[in-house]
């Protein structure tokens, strides 16, 4: 099995641990209330973005948003950020993470069809 292939199967473990640590935290009255599964689902999705595709131009935005979502997420569940102040951070950062994007140091994604007569 390759090292990316090792990699990738890592990922679902991990997940349902980090699941049900934060679930059993919850539970014990140690971690606020807080909807783990759509949680760590959103990082999840984050995660397998760089797993499945790498770093590219678009993994680079959709990767770091789905990540900061989550974290966001959890803040805002436990009461120490608004709904209303989380939106705009997550378009902002979604808006510098497609600044950095236009690097020509990151390639374009394997499955974009390049036009070079442009």
């Amino acid at each position: 099995m390759s090292n990316a292939a090792s990699r990738r199967t890592l990922v679902v473990p991990v997940l349902m641990i980090g699941l049900g640590v934060g679930w059993l935290l919850t539970s014990l009255g140690i971690a606020p209330r807080v909807d783990w599964a759509w949680s760590l689902g959103l990082a999840a999705v984050g995660v397998v973005t760089f797993a499945l595709s790498g770093l590219d131009k678009m993994t680079i935005v959709v990767g770091p948003v789905f990540l900061a979502a989550a974290a966001l997420s959890v803040l805002r569940q436990a009461g120490h950020l608004a709904l209303n102040v989380e939106i705009p951070i997550l378009v902002v950062i979604a808006g510098a993470l497609m600044l950095v994007a236009r690097s020509r140091s990151i390639r374009v994604p394997s499955w974009v069809v390049q036009d070079d007569a442009t």
